[in-house]
Formats: C-alpha cells, sequence, structure tokens
C-alpha cells in the first residue's frame, strides 16, 4: 500500500497546547475508524507553522477525503517513492 506525506500549513502550530494537539488527534482518529481499514495514519511532525503527516492509504484521493472530513488543511500530498537513511549510503 502506498506510503504519503502530507503538508498541513497551521499558522502557530509549534505553539499548540498538548490539549489542543490531542483534540486534533482525536478528530483524526474519528475520521479515520469511519473510513475504514484503507487509510492509516502513522505518525505526524509539528513544526512551526506546518505539521507534516505520514500516512499509508490506497491513492491521493483517499489521504485528501480524509482531509475533507477531519477539516484538516492538505496544502500538499506526495507520494513517497523511496525511503533512505544513513545505511543507504553503506
Amino acid at each position: 500500500m502506498p506510503k504519503f506525506v502530507i503538508e498541513r500549513e497551521i499558522p502557530g502550530a509549534g505553539e499548540m497546547t498538548p490539549e489542543t494537539l490531542q483534540a486534533i488527534s482525536q478528530k483524526s482518529c474519528g475520521v479515520l475508524k469511519n473510513m475504514g481499514p484503507q487509510i492509516q495514519w502513522v505518525q505526524s511532525y509539528v513544526t512551526d507553522n506546518k505539521i507534516y503527516c505520514i500516512y499509508i492509504a490506497p491513492d491521493e484521493a483517499t489521504v485528501r477525503e480524509h482531509a475533507g472530513q477531519g477539516g484538516f488543511p492538505a496544502n500538499s500530498v506526495a507520494q513517497v517513492r523511496a525511503v533512505i537513511d544513513p545505511t543507504t549510503a553503506e
């Protein structure tokens, strides 16, 4: 199943309280539960003004449907084509 990186522009994301991040996470999980097992949230990285999310889904349309149902921005959705790390250099 393809993996996607979603860039969400959210001004002030890095200053969100743990309670706000929990509420966003709960909303996302609720939408995922309703959509079924074909889409999975792996993890997200919160930066100053953006949140980068990693999802496994059959296609970009499914990722965008999740964003639409949850009311989350999905400013960029890119399919991961390969994963590299320092061991790739060996």
